[in-house]
């Protein structure tokens, strides 16, 4: 009986080898789109030296802070700013920078500067403060 299936898958196999399954053609064809970038490559420049500086002294919000920067179109940048802390200190940062050593920064604190003319009142009560008496511990 073994012998009659072997026989039989065999000649079933051959049978239908000989038949190729049918091509289909797709009746629609999807449109063929060009690739587009989603961005183009930035152009790459050559360093450009430049010169800047700004400053803000603004006595109503105490709002005193300065700038400055300088390149000099070889990747060599120096700058420094310079802000006033709400504790009447001015932070001044001086800064350099390039391709060997990066960025360097020297943070100086300057004590003193410019105070503000408000001072505020001391708190006196509208009210005495109430006295309260403790409560004697009662044991259960």
């Amino acid at each position: 009986m073994d012998a009659k299936l072997i026989v039989f898958t065999v000649c079933m196999a051959s049978a239908l080898a000989q038949y190729s399954a049918p091509a289909y053609r797709s009746v629609y064809s999807a449109p063929i789109y060009s690739v587009q970038r989603a961005y183009a490559p930035e152009p790459t420049y050559a360093p450009a030296p430049y010169k800047f500086e700004y400053s803000v002294n603004d006595p109503s919000t105490y709002d005193v802070k300065s700038q400055s920067e300088y390149a000099d179109g070889n990747g060599n940048i120096k700058g420094s700013y310079s802000l006033l802390e709400a504790d009447g200190s001015t932070r001044v940062v001086e800064y350099t920078a390039d391709d060997q050593s990066g960025f360097n920064a020297i943070v100086k604190k300057i004590e003193g500067g410019y105070k503000t003319p408000y001072n505020a009142p001391a708190y006196k009560p509208v009210y005495p403060a109430p006295a309260y008496k403790p409560v004697p511990y009662k044991a259960y």
